[in-house]
């Protein structure tokens, strides 16, 4: 297909004259200012040359419709900006401002020059592309020799084989030879010793040695003929034999010459690459005369700007000429009415009647003023009178606040001076120092950040623990909740124990509930590989919560801390399997075990501990068990306050297990293992906690609108579409946030320079910065820097991601990727991409996950790329914006809830500030790639106004909250009508 587009474009270029060829492109007027493609050291494919011809080929048609059309108005280029000119010159002399003949006639030098060096470019660009097609059709027609010196080559090996083969053949019929040979010896030897014998046996008797003589002479005739045809039959194989080995002689020969032959072929084959690496020296060229055309065409449209200019100045200096005139023409008009007003000053008898006025108009004002005198009195006193009266108000506005300050919240104490108190409560509670009521009292006066538990915890900080407990209990009285109370039990939590978005979604929505007045707490296991300098006021409890696994009861360690100012409960298992005590968070063989057994654990803390919570919030598979443990077990037991909700991050991992492991935790499998509850929808031997706890929660979210419906599609769903649409009326999509305080580029401690939407030239510098640091080129400071950060796997695109590697480079960009991979063909695919370009000036890969790295990048990207096959939510997309990184993204999941492409005339302008596509292929990579670059490239306004725009959208966790609370709200209040409308029943 390449091949016959290259033919029909060669008879196209056949049907015009070829334009007169350039020496050098020096003569040409080139901007050192514009970007150049840049240099690459990575060798190209044949088939990537190929494409990069193809491409020059669809390019060359608009090159050559220009070329032709140049050359024929070769002769009337004046005629093209004359006209312009002729009709400044023409204003500029009716409106008495010309401009001097020295700049015009600069300015059209400069103009024709940019035309000539146009028409220049565009021929030298024409015979490039011709010299490019040469040396194609040069190196086929080279191929197709060697692939003949090939065949050829081939053939003698496969008749030297033969030959080995026949000569072998030979040896062995010299082998039989001789064993013949000795044959016939030993026969000859034999009819000797019958002859002596035939003598003695006639003397014995002659009669019957004579028959016997006769036989014998008869036999050994015939024996004596056949041996001397089968001697003839040898004497002709030996012949046979001769002319073969003579065969084989010749045979050597002709494999002598034939490796003269191959040795040959081998230089021939170094010289064809010779002249490919010739090929590829002329097609780095061919980019730089497209460049230097770029800057000359540049120059031309500057040139048509001045032209434009010039014709508005001498606009301007027509309209400026009419204005004189019409001032002029009102000078005289002016003047007239002065000489009038002149003559009327010289009559007496006017003068005296405009005195008479004047007095007039004096005694009327002077009576004015006395009115107005008495008037300002009266407002005066009203004014003494209203000032005491708003003195006598501020004084009980201020006795009034006095009042409320003592007895109202504190809102000067940070949420972690709040939580500690909490969990000092709570460890009381728990080691029964005080009753289950006075912890509920303390816990809402806490809640409600009461001034006078403030001043009871500051008071108690010399005080022993008795008496502290002693001040709290002084302060116990009935107070109202003024909020909900939520409880998270959660396997992750940024940045303690975070492995992907859900330990930021429960540390992002805990803060925004908290901040909204509601009271949070978290449930973690206690892992060994957490990081434990992120805990603040780490302590463990002196009481321990026992748990049914396995048959038995097991003790658990409770340990309590603040993170990022919430209350977090760590519950440490003793159990002899050390269950988190593995050095990773998940990936073991024993996982279902491990987590039904801590969401059982957390289940029991809140029991013993007297919680009464609304809301019990669960996270993925990991702690889908407390929905079922909660309904079948714990709220028969008391624990019967909250609502249930549960959150699916990502319903690719569903935790299934054979039916038999769910006893371990205590729950029933014949109970459980039916089609309306936990059997899973795909083998009825096995159990789904997800589905689990679909079924058995009173509200069910997952992290995005579109990932909501895309999940209750056969495609989507991974075999729980079918539940979800069963269960769609509690279940719905909310869009997650991200933590505004800790990716924030104006506060964030890891960049170098901190910037902002209204002073974005710290983004610059930080992007200047991180190419040093990496060793990237920095001679362009303009050439775009697309970033890319995620974890390798197939669910991201990681074929497209490896596509908009070479595609970048190709657009002459800038590419760097952060992330690795737990599948080990593509860690090893990615680190053979990383060493090809590991000392690359444009393409840096770095295969590990790096904070304060990660942070960089976002700061220094112009553009980052997200496409992934599917997506539940993203985080990435929203951080990127937040730092002023405008993302390329497939529409999918979350990312099709908050990017939206601008050139889709159906978004809103105001909501336009990505580039998305909808095929997961390079062809769509294409696409949104190449609009990116070329909007970036051209319209360096609108590039700043859309950074500017997405650094602005608030992508905070207020919004998700508020979402939440409703849900949380509602879900209470049908608990809270239910329980009533049952009472009264009663």
């Amino acid at each position: 297909m390449r091949q016959r587009n290259l033919s029909s474009q060669h008879k196209r270029q056949g049907k015009k004259p070829p334009p007169k060829r350039i020496p050098t492109s020096a003569e040409l007027q080139t901007n050192s200012e514009e970007e150049s493609e840049p240099e690459t050291s990575v060798p190209i494919p044949n088939g990537d040359v190929e494409h990069m011809v193809n491409h020059e080929t669809s390019y060359k048609d608009d090159v050559d419709t220009r070329v032709d059309v140049e050359h024929i108005d070769e002769q009337n280029l004046d005629s093209l900006t004359l006209p312009a000119v002729t009709k400044a010159l023409a204003l500029n002399r009716d409106g008495g401002e010309q401009l001097s003949g020295v700049q015009l006639e600069d300015l059209i030098g400069m103009i024709k020059n940019a035309e000539r060096n146009v028409l220049l470019l565009n021929q030298a660009r024409v015979h490039a592309l011709e010299d490019l097609h040469k040396i194609l059709s040069e190196k086929e027609s080279l191929q197709g020799e060697m692939n003949v010196l090939e065949m050829r080559l081939a053939e003698a090996d496969a008749r030297i084989k033969v030959a080995s083969q026949e000569k072998i053949h030979v040896e062995l019929l010299e082998n039989q030879l001789e064993k013949l040979q000795n044959e016939l010896i030993q026969r000859g030897d034999s009819v000797k010793n019958e002859t002596e014998l035939y003598k003695n046996q006639n003397k014995i008797s002659k009669e019957d040695a004579l028959l016997a003589h006769d036989s014998r002479v008869h036999s050994l005739s015939k024996e004596v003929d056949s041996l001397r045809t089968e001697n003839l039959a040898l004497r002709n194989d030996i012949q046979a034999l001769k002319s073969m080995l003579s065969n084989v002689k010749n045979t050597d020969e002709r494999m002598v010459s034939l490796e003269n032959e191959r040795s040959f072929l081998e230089s021939s084959l170094k010289e064809l690459e010779s002249k490919l690496s010739a090929s590829q020296q002329d097609v780095s060229k061919i980019s730089t005369l497209k460049v230097e055309y770029k800057d000359l065409w540049t120059k031309v449209e500057n040139l048509q700007l001045l032209m434009d200019k010039a014709t508005k100045q001498a606009d301007h200096a027509i309209s400026v000429l009419q204005q004189n005139q019409d001032l002029r023409k009102k000078v005289d008009k002016l003047e007239e009415s002065l000489e009038e007003a002149n003559a009327f000053k010289l009559s007496s008898e006017k003068m005296q009647q405009y005195n008479e006025l004047m007095q007039q108009k004096i005694k009327l004002l002077e009576e004015r003023l006395q009115k107005s005198d008495q008037e300002i009195h009266s407002y005066v006193l009203l004014y003494q009178e209203s000032v005491k009266e708003f003195q006598d108000t501020l004084d009980s506005l201020k006795e009034e606040s006095r009042k409320r300050a003592s007895n109202g919240p504190v809102d000067d104490m940070p949420y972690e001076f709040w939580s500690r108190i909490l969990l000092i409560i709570d460890g009381w509670a728990l080691e029964k120092k005080i009753s289950s009521n006075d912890a509920k009292l303390l816990r809402e006066m806490v809640w409600k950040r009461d001034r006078q538990i403030r001043d009871a915890y500051m008071a108690c900080k010399e005080k022993n623990e008795r008496e502290a407990v002693s001040t709290f209990l002084r302060l116990t009285s009935s107070q109202a909740s003024p909020g909900l109370y939520v409880v998270h039990i959660a396997a992750e939590m940024a940045p303690v124990a975070k492995v992907g978005g859900l330990g930021d979604v429960v540390t992002g929505l805990g803060k925004a509930l908290q901040k909204k007045g509601h009271l949070v707490e978290i449930v973690l296991p206690k892992y060994d590989c957490m990081q434990y300098d992120r805990i603040r006021d780490l302590r463990a409890l002196d009481v321990t919560v026992e748990s049914y696994f396995d048959g038995k009861l097991f003790q658990n360690k409770v340990w309590v801390g603040t993170v990022e100012g919430l209350p977090v409960y760590f519950i440490e298992p003793h159990h002899p399997n050390k269950f988190f005590w593995r050095g990773q968070y998940y990936g073991e063989h024993d996982d279902f075990k491990r987590f039904s057994f801590f969401s059982r654990a957390a289940l029991e803390l809140l029991l013993q501990a007297g919680k009464k919570p609304d809301i019990i919030h669960c996270h993925d598979w990991q702690t889908a068990f407390v929905a079922p443990l909660y309904w079948d077990l714990y709220a028969p037991k008391g624990l019967n306050s909250a609502r249930i909700c549960f959150t699916c991050h990502n319903f690719e991992y569903q935790g299934s297990a054979p039916a038999s492991d769910l006893a371990s935790c205590g729950l029933e499998v014949q109970h459980l293992n039916r089609p309306d509850r936990m059997q899973d929808n795909t083998a009825h031997d096995r159990i789904n906690p997800v589905k689990g706890a679909i079924v058995f929660s009173n509200v069910v979210t997952t992290v995005s609108p579109t990932y909501a419906q895309e999940v209750r599609t056969a495609e989507g769903g991974r075999g729980l579409h079918s539940t979800l649409n069963f269960h769609s009326k509690k279940f719905m999509g909310i869009l997650n946030g991200i933590d505004t305080d800790a990716w924030n580029p104006a506060t964030d401690s890891f960049l170098k320079v901190q910037y902002s939407a209204n002073d974005l030239q710290g983004k610059a510098e930080n992007k200047a910065s991180m190419r040093r640091h990496l060793g990237l080129s920095s001679s362009d400071d303009q050439q775009p820097l697309v970033g890319c950060i995620t974890r390798l796997v197939p669910q991201k695109g990681v074929h497209l991601i490896r596509h908009a590697i070479y595609r970048t480079l190709e657009m002459g960009g800038q590419f760097v990727l952060l992330g690795s991979s737990p599948v080990p063909h593509i860690q090893r695919e990615f680190e053979g991409i990383a060493n090809q370009f590991q000392n690359h000036d444009h393409i840096r890969l770095i295969l590990k996950y790096d904070e304060s790295l990660s942070h960089y990048i976002y700061a220094a990207s112009d553009m980052f790329i997200i496409p992934s096959i599917f997506e539940p939510c993203g985080l990435t997309q929203m951080i990127a914006m937040r730092y002023g990184s405008v993302p390329i993204a497939r529409k999918t999941g979350g990312l099709n809830d908050s990017v939206f492409d601008v050139d889709d005339d159906t978004i809103p302008h105001q909501f336009r500030n990505g580039f998305t596509f909808t095929t997961p292929d390079e062809q769509g990579v294409n696409s949104a790639l190449e609009r990116a670059f070329n909007l970036y490239n051209n319209d360096k306004e609108f590039w700043r106004q859309l950074v500017q725009k997405d650094m602005n959208i608030d992508f905070s966790w207020d919004s998700s909250a508020s979402q939440y609370e409703e849900l949380y709200a509602k879900s209470v209040a049908r608990a809270r009508a239910a329980a009533a409308t049952a009472s009264r029943g009663t």
